[in-house]
């Protein structure tokens, strides 16, 4: 590129290199391992990583692949496309096959939205890089090395922009968490005066209830969000991610209440620690598949108006 046939100009491989770089430490800045244990390390850490630096490398070469006339390199970013969206697929494909493993199961819902976090991820690496390109080429007439750092600086610009657009909601933005009540009235198990289950066994498992037992009631803040506490695969993500960090040593229910609109997450853990629980619950993301728009469901948007 810009010198003998299988050669790369000394001001391309600043601008590749630089661009790789800031594009790859995206991509570590946005692999992180939280309360939820994933992805695992270091095996998960470093498969993401390398995937993330291709994707660096591929926004890094599009610049000078471009500048040099080189369109038909140009063509692999639609190939990497498509190496991306596997990605997604092999990572829904691995979870599903650790559903049996687990305390209670993430449900696909929450599966899905894994999947298609890891994959965008690799996106914002790949813009990164790209943009950090971009700019060096673009203010290459300025003084050696202040186009490295502008570029850079481009570059950091754009992903702290993208972070903030990808960025979700959790449970605790929509609800209101308080640790609850639990009761056994006539054989059956009640949380805040809310009936949960009659499955509860005998004398010693209700004791075992009665003394080992944490409750979550959640609250939505506002009617239209009992749209996304209600659904099904948003309450299995919730309960997935309490058993995760409490383990289960029996029992775990989740009801919801259709006169007050409640949600009760009710198990009893491994590990008691209820402070520690209602922070996970909290932190629990909303899945992209229940969240709707409560703005757009006016009369005239649902006209077509």
């Amino acid at each position: 590129m810009g010198g003998e046939r299988g050669t790369i100009a000394p001001e391309y491989l600043a601008l590749i290199l630089t661009a790789i770089f800031v594009g790859t430490v995206a991509r570590l800045l946005t692999l992180k391992i939280d309360y939820r244990q994933y992805p695992s390390h270091p095996n998960g850490y470093m498969i993401h990583l390398v995937i993330g630096f291709i994707a660096a490398a591929l926004g890094a070469f599009a610049v000078p692949a471009v500048m040099t006339g080189n369109y038909t390199a140009v063509t692999f970013l639609t190939l990497a496309l498509q190496q991306f969206r596997d990605v997604r697929k092999i990572e829904k494909e691995s979870l599903k096959d650790l559903e049996s493993t687990e305390f209670t199961p993430r449900g696909d819902a929450y599966i899905d939205g894994i999947a298609k976090t890891f994959e965008s991820r690799n996106y914002i690496a790949l813009v990164v890089s790209l943009t950090t390109g971009v700019t060096i080429q673009a203010t290459k007439v300025l003084a050696p090395g202040l186009n490295l750092m502008l570029g850079t600086l481009a570059g950091a610009i754009v992903f702290i922009l993208l972070k903030r657009f990808s960025q979700g909601k959790t449970v605790g933005d929509v609800a209101e968490l308080t640790l609850g009540k639990i009761e056994i009235k006539n054989n059956e198990l009640h949380v805040d005066g809310i009936f949960v289950s009659n499955l509860v066994g005998t004398k010693n498992a209700q004791e075992l209830i009665l003394k080992e037992g944490v409750a979550v009631v959640l609250k939505p803040t506002a009617e239209h969000y009992r749209v996304t506490l209600d659904n099904f695969g948003q309450r299995k993500a919730i309960l997935f991610e309490a058993t995760r960090t409490l383990g289960v040593k029996r029992y775990h229910f989740t009801r919801k209440d259709f006169a007050s609109g409640k949600v009760i997450i009710f198990f009893v853990p491994i590990l008691k620690d209820e402070e520690k629980l209602i922070r996970v619950v909290r932190n629990t993301p909303l899945l992209e598949s229940v969240k709707k728009s409560h703005a757009l469901l006016n009369r005239g948007t649902l006209r077509g108006d």
